[in-house]
This record gives structure tokens, C-alpha cells and sequence, in this order.
């Protein structure tokens, strides 16, 4: 095996440990593996080539699953680029997630060799997601087996496919055959270069899976040696793929715990669909399927049919119904959000201006009064009651936007007009969340189901415009008014009185259970449950409503700061990357941003999310004992003026905080799971000082 340069092989047989014992902690067999290339002469010094894969090792572990790991580096110390190779007996665990590695890659490059690196990282990476490679490598019975295996994954031969149609077309023309066939070779060369999958991310806020989800993929494609490209579609505004860009893809992967945007685009694309957190935690998994995808003429792919037909695009057939009923939900929170916040702050801001009575006639003075014309109060009550008459219009958007696009989830476009009707109508009749939910429901599944009618060619073009808003609306407003409106006006009620009635142990109960559901997820579908049941019974008026808006809040903020102040006092148990997160993560507490815990719950689960939850619900319990109150939906300690009882929020949010970093710190010192990393794998440099 040789390189395009004059550089020794890649791979030799003196670099290859077979059914070795090199120690029992990755460390000692990425200093065995560095010494081996370093007496080779493929590195000056031992020393830094170690110290460089270790430093990469700390930021993210390389195991993969199957009993892989590939430590790999770029260091000056690397004469050129080179791969170890260990057959290990006994395993050692390199934290993948289904154990340790019996056969490990240490790739060393050398500082300059950004390319060379990638490539062979992604030309090794991508042979070991194929079974038979894998198991060539754990029987192959000598070294020189092994340089063979390798060698064939690096340099592979010319692709027979390719080759066919060239060699048919010679049978007549036995000089065209020859460059055919070269033409063959070339373009499956080109193909593979060019090779590239297209991707959605999308969680129901869009602040922080939406992201690292599309990193993660990024990742994993280079990984794999193709390009991923994605749309994240988060919060900060979305940024469409390139039309031919998709068309030339080799398959697409929809990560998203919302409906995606846009999705006729994709139509016709081999699809590979999933939560958003699938993609963060199996990046390299789901792009081997998508790869495997393009070649499956059976695999699932995106619809096209009902986008053609009416604009809705059905992915039942992609998707469990669980999920898809789950992602359809998500949807309509994820666009009920802005109204809440935008809404809730504003109000807060009115009675920060203008007294909390200004909620009593607002309307009054906005209305009858103008900058030139000011009510009694001055220009205080005034402003007072524009921001808080503001704010609530536009929290007044909150049932129908929560219904409108539960049914844009369900039929797109066509299902809006309905949905934001029925949303209306739940308000109307006092049906309130829950009536948004069903009437969101019932309009996108009518809406859907309309969009399927078989109807004259002529007609097709008003089908998106007027005919399926038309009989959808119809039908969900006759249904809310007719049959279901009084029924779920009554279990909106009864829960009311219910919230209301609650005191002493049951309510303290309540504060457990929504600090449990705040810290379960981190912004998932159970954390955003529990958010929305605080918001939408939001009222200033209602005081049980504000003890479990501050409940929630509160909770919401613990996990950021716990894991703040936890890799602030205990910095070893935690990686140079979680330490940075930690920086940040007290900013994204102090605002009310649970996804600040996110990296932290990601990469050890089993430790941070029990101990986040337990201090999440300590601080709801201790909100509801001690009769706190919050009027914004959002905001954190921004907000400090709209929460009653400021001390005691503070105090409850202290005490949850002060217990879930006791007990991650704890969990990470004495609990050891299988992945835990040691402490020299943390930091040699704090272990040693």
C-alpha cells in the first residue's frame, strides 16, 4: 500500500498488535499504539502523538458501536500520516454506547495534513460500518491479513457496476472498451466525491437541539466521507437548501420533533426520519442508514403525492403514529411559544408601568385616550396601558395559534384557515387549551382528509384556497359549536376549580411533579407539556395560575445553573468542553433556558438528568409552600418585578440548584458507569496538580 506521495504505506505489518494486552484503560492503549508508530519512525517523539489523541479523546470519546474505537490526531511529532492497529484482548472501553473495543485504529497525521486526515479517517470510518469488514479484522489470522483488509478499504477496486454497461457496449467495439471502462472507473470516483446526503433539524423551540443535532450530523458525515448539508430550522430564522443542491442529494434525513417545513421539497427522496435527539446521540447511525437508503429502491421516501394534490403532505408512512401525533403537537406549541412570551412580557411591562390595576381598564384608556389626551395618572398609566393592552392581544393568539398549526402540522397550508377557527371558537366557548388541542386535531385531519377527494381538473386549482378551507372550517367550527364545545368547556372548568381547590400537601405535590416534568427532558415534548399547562391558564386574576407559573420557571432554571455551579467547584469530573459549557450555562439559567443543560445531560444521562430532576422538584415544591407568584411567561430573573415573593423564588431556586450539583457531583465522583471516563481522561493536568 503506498500514498500519491513518496511517503512509506499508510498501514504495515509492524504496526499491527494482534490479540494483544495492552492494559485496561484506553489511555494505556493509545500510549502502547503511540510508542509502536514512534519506533517505526512514523513519529519523532512518542510523547506528543499520545498527548495529542488523548487531548482529542477528551472532547469527544471516539468508540464506536461494534466493539470500535478510532483515537486519531494531527501532531507535529507525526512524520507521516499512519494508522496503528490493535486487536485487543481483553476489550478496553473507548465509551461507546454498547461497550468496549476489541479493535482499535490509532490515525496520526501530521499537523499539516488536514485532508490527508479526513480522508483516511473517512475511508476508514465508512469500512467499518460494513459487517464484513469488521469481522474480516477479528479473524483475519496474521498481520500481513490485516495490511491486505486495509488496504482494500483505502485504495478499493473499481466498482463492477460501473463497469457492465462499458463492457456490453464493447462486445461489438472491442477498441471502445478500454476507454469506456476507464470512463466508468472515473465517474464512479467523481460519484463518490460528489456523494452528498441533504438534512432538517428542527426541536420545538429551535434554541439548542435544532443545533447540535445539525453539528452532530455534520460530523458524522465527514466521518462517513459524504457531505451532509442542513436546514436548520430554529429559532434564529432558517436558511433554505439549495434546490439543486437537494435534487442531487443522495437521500435526506428529517431530525425533527416539529413538522418540517417546507417538506413537497424533499418529495420523492430516500428518507430517513426520526426525533431531534436521535440525531444527537446517533449521528453516525442515522447517516450509515441514509447512505444505505439511496441504495434501497424499498426504503421509505418522502411524499409527493398530497403536496401535489393540495399542499398537505402526509408522513404516516415514515413515521410511527406515536411519533407523528407526538411531532404534530410539538408543532403547535412550538408556534404557540412567541405569542406567550411576546404577550406575557409585555403585560408584565404594563404593570410594571402602569400598577397592577391597569389590567381593570387598559382597553378604557387605550381607546379613549391618546399621548396628547392622557388619562388620570399621566403619562405612566398611559404607556402602563398600551404595553399591557398590546400583551394581551397578543396572548390572545395563544389558543388559535396552538390549534392553527397543530392543523398546519397535519394538512400544511390549507389546514391553517381551520385550525386558527377552531382555536377561536375553543375560546369562545370556554373550552380554552384543551379545546384548542381537539379542535387542532379534528380541523387538520378533516382538512387532510378533503385534500384527498377525487375532484374535476378543473376544480384542482381551488382545492389549497378555498375549497379545503372552506368545507374544513365548516365542519370543525359546526363540530365545536354543536357537540364538543360545552363538553371540553366542562373538563376546562372542572380542572380550573380543581387548581384552584388545591392547598397544603396537594399543591405542594403539584410543584413536584411540574419541577419533575421541567428537568425530565430539557426542552423536550414532557418539559414543553408541562410549560404549556403553565402558560395557558396564565392569568393575572387567577392567583393558583401564577403559583404555577412560578413553579415552572423556577424548575426550568435549576438544571443550567446546577450544572454551572457543579463544574465550577468540582472541575475535574467534567471535560474542558463542559467546563466552557458551564461559562455559558449560568447566563442560560439566569434566562430561563433549560437547553443550557443539554450538552451535560447528553454526554452522562444516567447521572445529571436524576440529579436535575431532583432539584427541580425540591425548588417547585418549596414555590407552592411558600405561596410564590409569577405574571410573565418567560424571562427568568429579567422578570424579577412580575414575581411575587421575590425572596422566597430566589431561595427555592437556590435550593434546588445547591442539591441537584451535590448530587451530580456526587453521582460523577462515586457512581461509575461503564462509559464513565477517568479522571487522568478529564484532565491529566488537574489530576497531576
Amino acid at each position: 500500500m503506498s500514498t500519491p506521495t513518496n511517503d512509506p504505506a499508510i498501514i504495515a505489518e509492524e504496526l499491527i498488535l494482534l490479540d494483544a494486552d495492552l492494559g485496561e484503560s484506553k489511555d494505556a492503549v493509545i500510549s502502547r499504539l503511540s510508542e509502536l508508530l514512534a519506533t517505526a519512525g512514523r513519529a519523532t517523539d512518542a510523547g506528543p502523538l499520545r498527548d495529542a489523541a488523548l487531548a482529542r479523546e477528551a472532547q469527544s470519546a471516539t468508540g464506536l458501536p461494534g466493539g470500535i474505537a478510532i483515537p486519531h490526531c494531527r501532531a507535529e511529532a507525526v512524520v507521516s500520516a499512519s494508522l496503528g492497529f490493535a486487536r485487543l484482548n481483553p476489550k478496553v472501553d473507548f465509551g461507546a454506547p454498547d461497550g468496549p473495543a476489541d479493535l482499535v485504529f490509532l490515525i496520526a497525521a501530521p499537523a499539516g495534513a488536514g485532508s490527508a486526515h479526513m480522508k483516511l479517517l473517512s475511508s476508514l470510518a465508512r469500512a467499518l460500518v460494513k459487517p464484513e469488514f469488521v469481522t474480516a479484522l477479528r479473524e483475519a489470522p496474521s498481520a500481513a491479513d490485516v495490511v491486505a483488509l486495509v488496504d482494500g478499504v483505502i485504495n478499493p477496486a473499481p466498482k463492477a457496476k460501473h463497469a457492465v454497461p462499458a463492457a456490453s457496449a464493447s462486445a461489438a467495439k472491442p477498441a471502445a472498451t478500454e476507454a469506456a471502462h476507464e470512463a466508468a472507473v472515473d465517474d464512479a470516483a467523481v460519484d463518490d466525491a460528489l456523494k452528498h446526503i441533504v438534512a432538517v433539524t428542527a426541536c420545538p423551540t429551535g434554541i439548542a437541539h435544532t443545533y447540535m443535532a445539525a453539528d452532530s450530523l455534520v460530523a458524522a458525515g465527514e466521518r462517513a466521507g459524504v457531505t451532509v448539508h442542513v436546514e436548520t430550522q430554529g429559532s434564529s430564522g432558517s436558511t433554505p437548501l439549495d434546490p439543486a443542491l437537494i435534487a442531487s442529494a443522495e437521500a435526506v434525513i428529517f431530525a425533527t420533533d416539529v413538522g418540517v417545513k417546507g417538506k413537497e421539497r424533499f418529495a420523492g427522496k430516500p428518507v430517513i426520519s426520526s426525533g431531534v435527539k436521535r440525531a444527537i446521540n446517533e449521528p453516525d447511525v442515522m447517516v450509515t442508514e441514509a447512505l444505505r437508503a439511496s441504495n434501497d429502491p424499498n426504503a421509505a421516501r418522502v411524499s409527493g403525492t398530497a403536496a401535489a394534490a393540495g399542499g398537505s403532505s402526509s408522513s404516516a408512512g415514515e413515521l410511527g403514529w406515536g411519533t407523528r401525533i407526538r411531532q404534530i403537537l410539538l408543532t403547535g406549541v412550538s408556534y404557540m411559544i412567541p405569542f406567550v412570551a411576546a404577550g406575557g412580557l409585555l403585560i408584565a411591562l404594563g404593570f410594571l408601568v402602569g400598577g397592577y390595576e391597569i389590567s381593570s381598564n387598559a382597553e378604557e384608556i387605550v381607546i379613549n385616550n391618546s399621548i396628547t389626551a392622557l388619562p388620570d395618572g399621566g403619562m405612566r398609566a398611559y404607556l402602563g396601558a398600551v404595553l399591557f393592552q398590546i400583551g394581551a392581544l397578543s396572548f390572545s393568539f395563544l389558543v388559535p395559534a396552538l390549534a392553527g398549526y397543530i392543523s398546519y402540522a397535519i394538512a400544511d397550508r390549507p389546514g391553517l384557515a381551520p385550525g386558527f377557527t377552531a382555536g377561536a371558537v375553543a375560546v369562545l366557548v370556554g373550552a380554552g387549551f384543551i379545546g384548542g388541542l381537539v379542535g387542532g386535531l379534528i380541523a387538520g385531519f378533516v382538512a387532510l382528509w378533503i385534500s384527498k377527494w377525487k375532484i374535476p381538473a378543473v376544480l384542482r386549482g381551488l382545492m389549497p384556497v378555498v375549497i379545503i378551507p372552506l368545507f374544513a372550517t365548516l365542519i370543525v367550527g359546526g363540530l365545536m359549536f354543536l357537540v364538543l364545545g360545552k363538553p371540553l368547556a366542562a373538563i376546562t372548568n372542572g380542572l380550573t376549580d380543581w387548581l384552584n381547590g388545591l392547598s397544603g400537601t396537594s399543591i405542594i405535590i403539584l410543584g413536584i411533579i411540574l419541577g419533575l416534568m421541567m428537568c425530565f427532558d430539557l426542552g423536550g415534548p414532557v418539559n414543553k407539556a408541562a410549560y404549556a399547562f403553565a402558560t395557558a391558564g396564565l392569568s393575572v386574576t387567577d392567583v393558583a395560575s401564577l403559583r404555577i407559573m412560578a413553579a415552572v420557571m423556577a424548575a426550568g432554571m435549576v438544571p443550567p445553573l446546577a450544572m454551572a455551579l457543579a463544574s465550577l467547584v468540582r472541575p475535574r469530573l467534567f471535560t474542558e468542553a463542559e467546563r466552557e459549557n458551564g461559562k455559558a450555562a449560568w447566563f442560560l439559567g439566569a434566562a430561563f433556558i433549560s437547553e443550557g443543560a443539554i450538552p451535560f445531560a447528553a454526554a452522562d444521562p444516567l447521572r445529571v438528568i436524576p440529579s436535575m430532576m431532583a432539584g427541580g422538584a425540591l425548588t417547585g415544591a418549596l414555590i407552592m409552600a411558600t405561596d410564590v407568584t409569577l405574571s410573565a411567561p418567560h424571562g427568568g430573573l429579567i422578570v424579577f418585578f412580575a414575581i411575587g415573593k421575590f425572596l422566597w423564588f430566589l431561595v427555592a431556586l437556590v435550593a434546588g440548584t445547591l442539591l441537584s450539583a451535590f448530587l451530580v457531583v456526587f453521582a460523577k465522583q462515586f457512581v461509575k458507569g461503564k462509559n464513565a471516563p477517568t479522571d487522568e481522561a478529564l484532565d491529566p493536568d488537574l489530576v497531576t496538580a
